[in-house]
């Protein structure tokens, strides 16, 4: 073992017998810091340890981030360039930056101190987990989202996912600039938006759903009552009529949770003009639906799907979990009428983030739903320095799209027409 992380362990052991758990929540972190770099220096000489003044002080704020903060995860979430922090073990960290995902130069001391952190990061946001409830989801006080897994469940020891929450909403002109759609596409959403349009977005995991979800949310009407229902609260709407509610799960007691269909539910009550679930995952989509059929247009949601296609088969499924007196034909006739745009999001393997295609959902002939897509990512052979290359393509509107008789309505019919025009 490396003789300045066997002296840390030694120190720290020594300062974690003494110390006062309530005592370090009423200290400040300047005043934590003072008190620990005493014990530091005091403890080094008692134990006629052999370290340098830097590394006194990088002992000293390793106990800081350990007491006040999440430890060695700590100067992680603080570094804005990470999107995400994965944990497998106490020597396994691997975080994410600009799409890509590499190993962190961050370890654990043993599984106890992780596991340590991980029921300190539940208890600070009111959840628990320990061997009678090993799975935790909840959101950090800056607004990250985490998910913890404990032993028994996680065989290999603690694992926990982080997506850290971005200071800054980014809008539909950055994601251009990062080329991840066309100025006509970026148009066209903001044209959507506007005329109420009901919007589903699809992808993988970490494609940027969410992202794309607080991006159209900034076309919406200040005027407008915006009811937003989420596992995890992330979305952050600047209207300043907005209601967020957020899931709870069940107690010890195993009662009292309260799921996205129950919230779905009570928001019809709170007279909406949008409704805005950050993903639908099961029987909420049900009352979804039916909230964009009986008069509030324009609400949004994502889910998990490859392909527009896929999306709304996912959530006929979706809906088959809601209700079994529901024939298949009905339960399309209802996705069909409801949903009026499908933005297909994907994560290509050089870390980029596209907006593969924006999809109509135009009708329905026989048994089968009609999409008409508006644009697409059409990829090339070949890459630049590893990126994939490629055009967005479109092949204009039809005339029976109700994103034109919308734009009519609206009054934003010119815009609709300029947006196919940009650059050429």
């Amino acid at each position: 073992m490396d003789l300045t992380k066997a002296g840390y362990i030694q120190i720290r052991q020594h300062i974690f017998d003494a110390i006062d758990a309530e005592a370090v929540n009423t200290l400040s972190k300047e005043a934590l810091g003072q008190q620990l770099n005493n014990a530091v220096n005091m403890l080094v000489d008692r134990l006629g340890l052999s370290v340098a003044a830097v590394v006194r002080q990088e002992y000293v704020k390793s106990l800081v981030d350990e007491l006040h903060g999440l430890g060695p995860l700590q100067a992680l979430m603080e570094d804005e360039s990470v999107s995400d922090i994965m944990i497998n073990g106490a020597n396994q960290v691997y975080v994410e930056r600009g799409g890509l995902v590499e190993k962190a130069n961050v370890s654990f001391i043993d599984e106890g101190q992780l596991l340590q952190i991980a029921k300190r990061i539940a208890n600070r946001v009111g959840r628990r987990v320990d061997e009678s409830s090993p799975t935790c989801d909840a959101r950090l006080p800056d607004g990250s989202r985490v998910n913890i897994v404990i032993p028994p469940i996680a065989i290999d020891g603690t694992s926990i996912s982080i997506r850290k929450f971005k200071k800054q909403s980014i809008h539909l002109g950055q994601l251009v600039d990062f080329g991840a759609m066309s100025p006509e596409m970026a148009k066209i959403l903001m044209i959507a938006a506007r005329c109420r349009l009901n919007i589903l977005i699809s992808g993988g995991t970490g494609s940027g759903k969410t992202t794309m979800l607080n991006a159209l949310s900034q076309f919406i009407g200040e005027s407008e009552r915006v009811i937003t229902i989420e596992d995890a609260a992330e979305l952050r709407l600047l209207q300043p009529h907005v209601v967020r509610l957020e899931t709870r799960t069940a107690g010890i007691e195993g009662s009292g949770a309260i799921n996205q269909r129950d919230l779905v539910i009570n928001s019809l009550r709170m007279r909406p003009d949008r409704i805005i679930v950050g993903e639908c995952r099961g029987a909420e989509a049900f009352e979804m639906l039916q909230a964009m059929n009986t008069g509030h247009d324009g609400s949004m949601s994502t889910l998990h799907a490859n392909t527009p296609r896929d999306a709304l088969a996912r959530v006929e499924s979706m809906v088959m979990m809601a209700t079994n007196n529901l024939p298949l034909e009905a339960i399309r006739r209802t996705i069909v009428s409801a949903v009026d745009l499908v933005v297909q999001i994907s994560r290509l393997h050089d870390g980029s983030r596209k907006v593969m295609s924006i999809t109509e959902v135009v009708g329905i002939e026989g048994s089968n739903v009609v999409l008409e897509e508006i644009f697409r990512f059409q990829p090339r052979s070949g890459t630049d320095n590893g990126k994939v290359l490629g055009n967005f393509v479109t092949a204009g509107l039809m005339q029976r799209s109700v994103l034109t008789q919308k734009a009519k309505f609206f009054g934003l019919e010119e815009q609709l027409a300029q947006a196919f025009n940009i650059g050429g």
